[in-house]
């Protein structure tokens, strides 16, 4: 069997997205994949994770590691190795042409000039055919199930009706308002449900104990048990983040609260996704617009009110909702 090298340098969000892509390049070939190490978890057997951190990955980027025997003999065996990473860096670019030839596929972390979805990109990018039902899928680890299911047991949330809400994200500027995030706690209590406070790696400096005094909350969890424990949920909300998309991953009922990023780049894809997006003149908007922005009105006018009446909809839909713009 063809044996292939993938080289992705992204964040949780992002490696999410990238799975079609990966899947596409796994289906007739072996696959070593060079990633964060911790994605082990969100990945099928058949694919051999390293970390991208490795140092045959950093001499890539040094001047003249491509005449580098040790180095070639590395890259021999792979008949093809892809990478986003060090598309802008020219050591690298060159490093990676002397030692894989036309071998060598080198892209752009991001799409240049276009706007097009992020899982659709990196398709496009190994020749897959972007489909309204391909999405991403994370595989669920028996032995974290049979965790997660004893962990909600626990703490009360057996035969319960879960929501899981995820306050935050890599980038404090794509966060709704904590106190919302409180309204809709207290809503989902008074109609019967349970809610489940989740903090990912990502969103930990985010984290203020005394906001979420008498909540359940998890924090600190490796990836294989944030996923089990976001497929026992009825219902999930969270903002524009890697935990966002991996619940879409692993078929929880997702809705996606969209500000200053544009969701048809980067709006979670499953089979039960929404989002919630407030529309205003400046939305969505550029990163460095983003970070300096003085009112954040795409999210501080999304209210309360009507994020629960979409998720009372969405509760009863059969299928998915479009994107909505909130009044």
């Amino acid at each position: 069997m063809e044996k292939i090298l993938v080289l992705f340098p992204g964040a949780l969000g992002d490696f999410i997205c990238f799975l079609p892509a990966l899947g596409f390049l796994a289906r007739d070939r072996s696959v070593d994949l060079f990633a964060r190490a911790e994605y082990a978890d969100l990945l099928p057997p058949a694919i051999h994770l390293s970390s991208i951190e490795r140092s045959e990955v950093s001499r890539l980027f040094v001047a003249g590691a491509g005449r580098d025997n040790a180095l070639r003999r590395f890259f021999d065996p792979y008949a093809s190795i892809y990478s986003w990473t060090g598309n802008g860096d020219r050591n690298f670019a060159a490093n990676f042409e002397l030692l894989a030839g036309d071998r060598a596929r080198l892209f752009p972390f991001r799409p240049v000039h276009s706007v097009v979805h992020i899982s659709h990109y990196y398709l496009r990018c190994v020749e897959g055919k972007p489909a309204r039902e391909t999405y991403p899928i994370v595989p669920l680890r028996r032995e974290a199930l049979f965790w997660g299911r004893n962990w909600l047991r626990e703490r009360g949330f057996e035969g319960k009706r879960i929501l899981a809400l995820a306050p935050g994200s890599g980038a404090i500027e794509k966060n709704w308002p904590g106190e919302f995030f409180r309204e809709i706690e207290k809503w989902w209590q008074g109609e019967g449900g349970e809610s489940l406070v989740i903090f990912g790696p990502a969103e930990e400096e985010w984290f203020k104990p005394h906001d979420w005094r008498g909540a359940t909350v998890a924090r600190n969890l490796e990836l294989a048990k944030l996923a089990a424990l976001l497929s026992q949920c009825e219902l999930y909300l969270g903002n524009d983040s890697g935990l966002t998309h991996l619940a879409a991953a692993v078929g929880a009922d997702t809705v996606a609260l969209f500000g200053p990023t544009d969701p048809r780049e980067w709006a979670p894809l499953g089979r039960r996704v929404s989002v919630v997006s407030q529309y205003v003149e400046c939305s969505p908007c550029l990163r460095p617009v983003m970070k300096s922005c003085p009112h954040r009105k795409c999210l501080t006018t999304l209210t309360p009110k009507t994020v629960i009446g979409f998720l009372q909809n969405f509760a009863r839909a059969d299928v998915k909702l479009p994107v909505r713009h909130a009044p």
